[in-house]
């Protein structure tokens, strides 16, 4: 008897369910509540749309200080102002394809901030669907490549020269399914990103040594205004394209949850990875099985 109340001395079994209860809760508050990226400074090309602003958001909430690089200039500022902690974020105006924006981009984000932890090369085009080699003009598949690789390129090489001194960061760029497919999109689409990851592979060597992880995610279809016109589908229409994970539907949201996990500590020890997100599509030929 304790101040009128009856003590009694738990079972093994209470004891388990007890320290299984308290386990959960704190690896709950310590893993799914903490902030991941708090402290960190993140730059997103692309950042005022789609993948790029859903990463925004994401990173926003898990601390980070962040910096959307884009050429919608009321869009950009227009996310930065919804984030979760707005005085942490600025938008700079960027053309992915111009050094001196991509330098000063980045520029601005150590100004500002003090260092730059993550860059995440995510600004890309589509360009038209034209699956006749011949109906393919030089120049637009030198525009896609410009964007898509050379913008890539150029986020990697400037987010290097402030990250080598710093001995630590993040790179990563987004990628796609048709960096280790055929047949997906266009010509010049599918060459991109095939390039990219080949980029992120080759700096993933050299920036190594420095403490500087680089990665890619590739995302399979996913129901942003770009891949929507480009396939000419509704949000019905790409919810209706093949796909082997019946049930569930990619979302930019998801594809900057992978993104959230390569910027963050949790990634340490992960460089020159192409991360698929794609419910199992690449790997699996839909007309030729035993399923």
């Amino acid at each position: 008897m304790l101040n009128g109340f009856i003590v009694r001395s738990l079972t093994n079994i209470e004891c388990i369910i007890l320290l299984i209860d308290l386990s959960c809760s704190f690896f709950c508050s310590n893993y799914y509540t903490h902030d991941r990226l708090q402290g960190k400074v993140a730059l997103i090309t692309g950042g005022a749309s789609g993948i790029g602003e859903s990463a925004a958001r994401l990173f926003s909430r898990h601390g980070a200080k962040v910096v959307i690089a884009d050429i919608q200039d009321d869009l950009g500022q227009s996310v930065c102002k919804e984030l979760s902690n707005p005085t942490s974020a600025s938008f700079v105006h960027c053309n992915v394809t111009s050094e001196k924006d991509v330098e000063n981009a980045i520029n601005v984000a150590v100004a500002k901030y003090g260092k730059l932890d993550i860059m995440f090369n995510n600004a890309g085009i589509v360009g038209e669907a034209k699956p006749n080699i011949l109906d393919n003009d030089k120049t637009e598949f030198e525009k896609i490549l410009n964007v898509n690789v050379v913008g890539a390129f150029l986020g990697t090489k400037h987010a290097a020269r402030v990250m080598i001194p710093a001995g630590n960061g993040s790179i990563i760029t987004t990628a796609s399914v048709c960096s280790t497919v055929g047949g997906v999109a266009s010509h010049a689409y599918t060459s991109s990103k095939h390039a990219v990851v080949g980029l992120a592979r080759n700096a993933a060597v050299e920036l190594g040594k420095y403490g500087i992880r680089v990665n890619c995610v590739s995302p399979y279809l996913v129901a942003t205004p770009l891949a929507k016109d480009f396939f000419r589908l509704d949000d019905d229409g790409a919810s209706g394209v093949y796909s082997n994970l019946k049930g569930k539907v990619l979302n930019p949201e998801d594809v900057a949850e992978a993104a959230l996990y390569l910027a963050s500590e949790e990634s340490k020890y992960v460089s020159g990875h192409n991360l698929l997100i794609d419910g199992g599509f690449t790997i699996v030929n839909p007309a030729f099985g035993i399923f």
